[in-house]
């Protein structure tokens, strides 16, 4: 096994391109990064760490500019991507490049597949499958201080060192198990760049307190949360530090002519924003009644509902204990309740969830409003 270098320490271009020689005819490469994310809105990458089961590199993304060697050889369908947790990490690279590193394989949703506990850390999951331990006292620190410590870069070296190994094992279980083609059909969705692109026309479904709102004065929220979206990611800060929740739903029950002296908005902010804020404000409000967007508030569910959900439940739990998997990955109670109320697009109705239960909770799901309806006219 590697042992942990700070010689794999890569912060020039010529060592990055030395080191993609060396790697670029790889069958599978071990992926991670190491990001912050407090101050901005995107993530600002920190270091890429990169391993083949034989060169291990550290890439400072802080000292090297273009990445493009690195890029080109994640693009390679012939080389499989293993990362535990992808979401975010491909996130990152979609904002580097445009793209999305393909093929994967995320070690996170294979053991989900076999039953090894849904969402289980990387750490664990070496534990079981290696029994290895590995140090986690760094999993919080600032990667973007300089220099390094040697503590630091045995971290970020184990984050891949035993992921090869990793995947062998879940690859192998998995085709074992016929379930290989089930990961394939996850990952090939973490590596559409769809994912990671942001509707601004939706965000404001996500701020805190709109309940309050009419829905006229959901149209000005709308309005006002895209706009405080757009200049998030143009000064690449977090959109709280934009405007606060409550400043936005404050500002979605003003009337559009002036903006109240009791806004939670500091003067600065207001002096230069408020005549835009206002012009966004009396254009929302001049929107037509069909297009205010509505909460979609369910009532609270009746003992009919609550008896049909417990049963889905249970079909789900059964189904996943007969196949060996976590029953989340199958589907929550907050998908079940979508089924019931008729939410189109549901994950666990289309590919290899829906033979596996899909197709099973709609039909119980019929039988359970047929009875229900017996009872009723009974």
């Amino acid at each position: 096994m590697l042992a942990a270098m700070s010689d794999n320490l890569i912060v020039t271009a010529e060592q990055l391109d030395a080191f993609c020689q060396n790697i670029a005819n790889s069958e599978w490469l071990a992926l991670d990064t190491e990001f912050l994310r407090e101050k901005t809105y995107f993530s600002k990458l920190c270091l890429i760490q990169v391993y083949n089961g034989e060169h291990l590199g550290l890439i400072d993304t802080l000292a090297i500019d273009d990445l493009e060697p690195l890029l080109t050889i994640l693009d390679d369908e012939h080389v499989t991507k293993i990362l535990h947790a992808a979401f975010q990490d491909l996130e990152i690279f979609c904002q580097l490049g445009k793209r999305v590193p393909a093929p994967i394989f995320d070690t996170q949703i294979a053991a989900a597949l076999l039953g090894k506990g849904y969402q289980i850390s990387y750490g664990a999951l070496v534990q079981e499958l290696l029994d290895i331990e590995l140090d986690k006292s760094h999993s919080r620190t600032d990667w973007s201080r300089r220099p390094l410590s040697d503590a630091q870069l045995s971290y970020a070296e184990n984050d891949v060192l035993y992921l090869g190994d990793v995947y062998l094992k879940l690859k192998q279980a998995l085709i074992d198990a016929d379930k290989l083609h089930w990961l394939e059909e996850d990952d090939h969705l973490l590596s559409d760049p769809q994912q990671y692109q942001v509707d601004t026309s939706v965000v404001w479904q996500r701020v805190k307190g709109k309940e309050v709102l009419s829905r006229q004065q959901l149209a000005v929220l709308q309005a006002l949360a895209a706009w405080r979206e757009q200049r998030a990611m143009r000064i690449d800060r977090p959109r709280r530090w934009v405007i606060a929740d409550d400043a936005l739903v404050a500002l979605a029950q003003t009337d559009g002519t002036t903006l109240p002296d009791d806004l939670p908005l500091n003067d600065k902010f207001l002096g230069k924003f408020a005549e835009q804020l206002i012009e966004l404000i009396r254009a929302a409000l001049t929107l037509p009644e069909s297009e205010w967007p509505e909460l979609n508030l369910r009532p609270r569910p009746d003992k009919v509902e609550k008896a049909t959900i417990k049963t889905l439940m249970q079909l789900v739990e059964t189904t996943a204990l007969s196949v060996s998997v976590e029953p989340a990955m199958l589907s929550n109670r907050k998908g079940l309740t979508a089924l019931y109320h008729g939410t189109p697009g549901l994950p666990f109705l289309a590919g290899w969830r829906k033979t596996v239960i899909g197709d099973a909770l709609e039909a119980k799901l019929a039988e359970a409003r047929a009875e229900a309806a017996a009872a009723t006219d009974s």
